[in-house]
């Protein structure tokens, strides 16, 4: 019989890996999509996949989407997902993360003519700030969110364990790590760098610098091809009602990895550090363990960082072509 799989932010970074993952298998794929949103990720697959346009704030669209499509699957990764603007962004967090994610668990505790997993795409950031004798972090550690963003995506998390406590809705709950590659936006760290150099590279930049915020944090990165693989072996072989860390166990500093970029590209450039760049609190460190998903799983990355980084600046390569 046919898997019905339903993605939630398709159109995304993350949500389109997943679709170049899963559009060779024998599945029927849909796509959530918004009025506004670019296809362009999704440009290689449109034969591939069933894109419906629905607003997940609107409850009663959403339930009407469920009955319509019927997914054995549901890939959550819609949703605002960067740390530095929520700052700026708190009421659009409620809706977009919070209570679109309670419209999909709600609907699909009405649904009477459904039962799908539902994997939740949570983040590392819940941890929030952790002594470093508790690193690596591991599941059982408390949340302690300290960004808006890491406080909405707490509320997604243990919405997910209230439904399935309370509804046997079966939910996975994956904590996802820092991860990047092509396709990042470069709001984020790593790929605004990487396109920063490529300016340079390019003769775009009226200088050689390379403008950043802070760059002693140190984060736990995996490439997020590695990433979507996890939420497919997750999908299919975690427990419901649990939380697992999908990370690469090793931590880096942003100034290692800015170094690694610059030494991969080979240009003579300059860092400025700009204090409009710096958060009003960040994580000095954040490396997980997830020792249990393995287990589980058996999965581990498979991309190196130098190959992520590499690929990262390729992607801007392409985008920037002159």
């Amino acid at each position: 019989m046919t898997n019905t799989t339903l993605i939630t932010g398709v159109t995304g970074f993350v949500g389109s890996h997943l679709l170049d993952r899963l559009a060779d298998s024998d599945r029927d794929l849909y796509g959530v999509v918004r009025e506004s949103s670019s296809l362009e990720y999704c440009r290689d697959h449109r034969a591939d996949i069933d894109l419906r346009t629905c607003n997940l704030v609107d409850g009663p669209a959403v339930f009407e989407l469920l009955e319509d499509v019927a997914p054995d699957h549901i890939y959550h990764l819609a949703g605002q997902s960067s740390v530095k603007s929520s700052w700026d962004s708190t009421y659009s967090l409620i809706n977009n993360n919070i209570v679109a994610t309670l419209n999909i668990l709600e609907g699909v505790r009405q649904a009477e003519s459904i039962d799908p997993r539902v994997l939740l795409a949570c983040s590392s950031e819940q941890y929030g700030l952790v002594d470093a004798d508790a690193l690596p972090v591991t599941e059982s550690m408390a949340l302690n969110p300290v960004s808006p963003y890491a406080v909405s995506k707490s509320a997604v998390d243990m919405f997910g364990f209230q439904y399935y406590k309370s509804h046997g809705v079966k939910t996975i709950r994956t904590r996802a790590f820092n991860h990047t590659g092509p396709r990042r936006p470069d709001k984020y760290a790593l790929s605004d760098f990487a396109k920063q150099i490529v300016e340079i590279e390019n003769e775009m930049s009226d200088s050689n610098h390379i403008h950043v915020g802070n760059l002693s944090a140190v984060r736990d990165y995996t490439d997020v091809r590695d990433v979507v693989k996890a939420y497919e072996l997750a999908m299919c072989e975690c427990s419901s009602g649990e939380a697992y860390n999908i990370c690469s166990m090793t931590g880096y500093t942003i100034r290692e990895l800015l170094d690694r970029l610059i030494e991969l590209s080979g240009e003579d450039i300059t860092v400025v550090q700009e204090d409009e760049r710096i958060r009003p609190v960040d994580v000095p460190e954040l490396v997980g363990d997830c020792a249990k998903f393995e287990a589980k799983t058996g999965w581990g990355p498979e991309y190196t960082i130098k190959e992520t980084l590499g690929d990262l600046l390729q992607y801007w390569r392409r985008e920037m072509d002159v």
